[in-house]
């Protein structure tokens, strides 16, 4: 992400075209490119710390489903922001931030062991605040990504959470 805005502000060049235009051929490569699209530094900021703490977390604690996790969150976000987004181009991490929250709050809620618990609790005090995100308050932010990201985090929390072994610590 860094790099990418490192890159676009050093050349000069607005990157945007790079998001998810929803329903559209050009919007595709959005699925893959997205997320590593930024508006402004604050925005970049915002994104990094969620992306590497909730990412670590994962991590750290789930490391056998952990890139599946990872791979799903980002893909299956993105996909349905390109099916189901408004016709604007939707750039950023936060649905990316928003898959991994909720993944790790319902990953423990479907688990119902008492480390996956404990991090649901950690993490919904931290990011219990990010439900208000899902909602339509601001023309120039996806709330779709949110929205769609959440979802897709409670669904691989669920698919997961079947899975026997989690770690192999």
């Amino acid at each position: 992400m860094w790099l990418v805005y490192s890159i676009q502000l050093y050349m000069y060049i607005d990157l945007g075209f790079l998001g998810i235009l929803p329903r559209s051929l050009n919007g595709l490569i959005g699925i893959f490119t997205a997320p590593l699209i930024h508006g402004g530094v604050t925005h970049l900021i915002s994104n990094t710390f969620p992306v590497i703490f909730l990412g670590s977390t994962v991590y750290i604690f789930y490391d056998r489903i952990a890139s599946q996790v990872f791979l799903q969150s980002y893909f299956l976000t993105n996909v349905l922001v390109w099916i189901f987004g408004r016709p604007f181009y939707h750039i950023g991490a936060s649905g990316l931030v928003y898959a991994l929250a909720t993944f790790l709050i319902f990953f423990g809620i479907f688990r119902r062991n008492f480390k996956s618990i404990i991090i649901s609790i950690i993490i919904l005090v931290i990011y219990g605040g990010l439900i208000y995100g899902i909602f339509p308050s601001n023309d120039q932010i996806s709330w779709e990504s949110h929205l769609f990201g959440a979802m897709t985090g409670m669904g691989v929390a669920y698919g997961m959470s079947k899975i026997k072994i989690v770690s192999s610590k």
